[in-house]
């Protein structure tokens, strides 16, 4: 069974398609590969976020708070409309991410937001998550507002599975079409010859990771996919204000 629930802490840092290369063959010899990226191939991850109309989740996100949470629903590649999905609600406390989802239907994820958090429940639903998930939505009055997909590489530490590391390139997002199953295309996020790295672990990271971040003179950033695409919308749409004033 996938894991469902995660407690972990997720440091971003950008890092550069001439490094990119350096920095994977270092972790190569402590990591090990995602079985999806052999040969360091990418896969495809498409999030569907939710928020209320007036988008109180991400601006609150926005202003730093001490606590935030959103929801998303996600799948690994483009799925078929009668494909599966992970319903996902993650909260961040003083910087610790708690992460908590569901396996679920495509089209009974949909439904689930849209009802109010109803769902005819199945084997392969977390019962406990649903009902923090239900919660939400009831209490926000959910609706879908953006894609975000992105191309991710991925690794993990069989003795260490706290550790794991990932990159993502290519994100794209859009804000019409709002169905995963009609693709994963959109307008670029951020510059081409750029990697969003996250290392994502409870512990402190192991020295050689350490070293390796200062060898390269890689810094931490503070960095939000939906929260960055949410600020570009908003410069899109003052400008469009602007033209037509």
């Amino acid at each position: 069974m996938a894991i469902e629930v995660f407690n972990r802490f997720e440091k971003k840092y950008f890092v550069t398609a001439e490094q990119l290369t350096r920095v994977l063959d270092e972790i190569e010899k402590h990591m090990s590969i995602d079985k999806n990226n052999i040969n360091r191939q990418t896969y495809a991850i498409c999030n569907l976020y939710f928020d209320t109309q007036d988008d109180y989740l991400i601006r609150t996100s926005l202003s730093k708070p001490i606590y935030k949470e959103k929801i998303r629903l996600r799948t690994y590649g483009t799925p078929s409309k009668e494909g599966k999905a992970f319903l996902e609600l993650k909260k961040k406390v003083n910087g610790l991410v708690n992460k908590r989802r569901t396996q679920i239907e495509l089209q009974e994820a949909y439904r689930f937001v849209e009802n109010g958090g109803k769902v005819a429940i199945t084997e392969e639903m977390n019962l406990q998550v649903l009902k923090e998930l239900a919660y939400m939505v009831q209490r926000y009055q959910l609706y879908p507002k953006t894609i975000i997909s992105y191309d991710r590489i991925a690794y993990f530490e069989k003795e260490n599975p706290d550790l794991r590391i990932s990159f993502d390139t290519n994100i794209r997002t859009r804000r019409e079409h709002l169905k995963l199953e009609e693709g994963n295309f959109g307008r670029a996020l951020m510059e081409n010859n750029l990697w969003l790295m996250e290392i994502k672990t409870a512990k402190a990271m192991p020295m050689w990771l350490t070293d390796l971040l200062a060898r390269e003179e890689i810094r931490r950033i503070s960095f939000s996919k939906y929260g960055t695409e949410f600020k570009m919308y908003i410069n899109n749409e003052k400008n469009k204000e602007a033209i037509y004033a």
